[in-house]
């Protein structure tokens, strides 16, 4: 198989004892493999907490300095000239009760859900549905907003949201193969030291464990930490 090929010829080039600085990481990412797609290059952290205990959630948005590569497709929830504003910034879907009846019925083609205050009374009632695809609007993360066109603007602009999973590792697309070495490791930086910020009051010992970066059909490189701290 092609691809198997490719991954082993690639996997010759890494070293798995070695904790790679980033500028060198991103050199040999994009020294691998050619493939047919533009593929995501991904990051990975272990943290050093335990997601179980509410004050050692991690779960915050950032925007990358060059975007993610990927067109964002955002909804919002909102009427009158809120509605308005949002189809003007660039928003994909936009409605109130007759978009809640839509997504009810599994008609969820977007990745970013926004909505002004007043609609979380609608929005609410849609949680079993948007919460596991971790679409539910939330004022902490600036989904729940009276300025939905600068929510819009974000989204579309390169923000993501980050949220750590049950075993303490945060996941994130941080650009595309395609984008130069110095876009990448900006991007990278960015990401990092937005989950450092993120550090929760209840997170003991080491917080930033390990940290990983791979493309979609790559090995992955283990990072040095102390290289993404240093600009």
């Amino acid at each position: 198989m092609a691809n198997g090929k490719r991954y082993k010829n690639d996997s010759k080039q890494v070293d798995r004892e070695k904790f790679y600085d980033v500028t060198e990481a991103v050199k040999l990412l994009k020294g691998m493999s050619k493939t047919k797609f533009d593929q995501t290059v991904d990051i990975a952290i272990n943290l050093g907490i335990d997601p179980k205990h509410s004050d050692q959630m991690v779960r915050g948005t950032v925007s990358l300095p060059h975007g993610t590569g990927k067109s964002l497709r955002v909804a919002v929830f909102a009427k009158g000239d809120k509605a308005e504003a949002a189809k003007k910034a660039g928003a994909d879907v936009v409605g109130a009760d007759d978009l809640a009846a839509k997504v009810q019925e599994g008609q969820i083609d977007f990745d970013r859900c926004i909505a002004t205050p007043d609609m979380m009374a609608v929005v609410g009632r849609l949680g079993k549905v948007l919460g596991p695809r971790g679409l539910m609007p939330n004022p902490k993360l600036g989904t729940v907003t009276q300025d939905v066109a600068q929510a819009v603007k974000d989204a579309k602009g390169g923000q993501i949201e980050f949220r750590v999973e049950k075993a303490g590792i945060v996941h994130a697309g941080v650009g595309k193969m395609s984008f130069p070495e110095k876009s990448l490791e900006e991007n990278i930086r960015a990401f990092v030291e937005a989950i450092t910020r993120a550090k929760p009051s209840g997170a003991k010992g080491t917080y930033l464990k390990k940290v990983s970066v791979s493309a979609t059909q790559s090995p992955g490189l283990k990072l040095n930490i102390a290289s993404l701290a240093a600009n």
